[in-house]
């Protein structure tokens, strides 16, 4: 079982890599310095850039990347595992992906994960987000091991789809990340009762570092990193928009003194829906 202390650090990425990078090392620094042995950072940790043009010319391959350089120094210097939420990355043929990296307390990468689904929508305030248009897609959940933990990863707008995540913990992860930059109406609307039925639903803490705040490119996050404990209790969080490393402790004996009391993982059954003539295949619970 791990017993440690995880930062969620709160940022505010413009439209600079060279700048989110700094401020990525200042709040890294700060949450090592309270105690985290694994901090998260949110997704676009690098930047956010709504410009399809200016998007194109700033990103570059993940071994050209600032901010995977400077995590990398980080995590081996201060001895963490630092998990950079997000950031794009220029893939081998020419697409970029959203894509999450770990870096284990000696500097090497242990796992990455490149988000699943895309954020496609209209909201009731004019906003329009195509994320399809940027970004391809990944198609693999990721679970990796991290001092006794086993974490499961997402990002964004894959909190709306809990079969990633009971998917995950049922590959045995009790803990759940959810770095992202949810807008502020969708925040306001749902981003703490999503993130808590993720935690109960899997019995596994959730960790969920944000983007806050007006942003250069003139989008509006919602901040309010949190950590929540697997009943679904928050035991830390950023009342705010504003940058700044939020610190819960992490015990994984509650994540299996949860899953003991509501056993709904090892309960779940294979069933079908029946829907008339439409064909509809084959679930088992919630996660398949």
């Amino acid at each position: 079982m791990g017993v440690f202390k995880a930062a969620a650090i709160q940022m505010r990425s413009g439209e600079s890599p060279e700048r989110n990078a700094i401020d990525l090392e200042r709040l890294v620094r700060e949450a090592a310095g309270l105690g985290a042995t694994y901090i998260q950072t949110p997704e676009m940790t690098g930047a956010l850039i709504r410009d399809k043009e200016a998007r194109a010319a700033s990103f570059t391959s993940e071994d050209k990347d600032i901010v995977v350089a400077t995590a990398r120094k980080l995590a081996s210097e201060l001895g963490v595992f630092l998990h950079i939420g997000s950031t794009a990355i220029l893939r081998a043929d020419g697409k970029l992906a959203n894509r999450a990296l770990l870096f284990g307390p000696d500097g090497a990468t242990l796992a990455t994960y490149d988000k699943i689904h895309m954020f496609d929508v209209d909201l009731d305030n004019g906003e329009s987000w195509r994320e399809s248009a940027a970004y391809e897609p990944g198609t693999e959940a990721v679970v990796t091991e991290i001092d006794g933990a086993r974490l499961g990863f997402a990002v964004c707008y894959d909190l709306r789809f809990p079969q990633l995540f009971r998917a995950e913990a049922m590959a045995g992860a009790d803990l759940l990340s959810v770095p992202a930059a949810f807008t502020r109406q969708t925040g306001e609307a749902h981003w703490h009762v999503l993130l808590r039925a993720r935690a109960i639903e899997n019995g596994a803490y959730v960790v969920a570092a944000a983007q806050g705040g007006l942003h250069e490119d003139g989008r509006e996050t919602y901040g309010h990193s949190l950590i929540v404990d697997p009943w679904g209790r928050i035991i830390a969080e950023a009342v705010h928009a504003e940058p700044g490393v939020i610190i819960g402790e992490i015990d994984t004996a509650q994540s299996s003194a949860a899953r003991k009391k509501i056993p709904n993982l090892r309960n779940a059954r294979d069933f079908a829906v029946n829907a008339g003539t439409a064909e509809v295949p084959r679930l088992r619970g919630a996660a398949s």
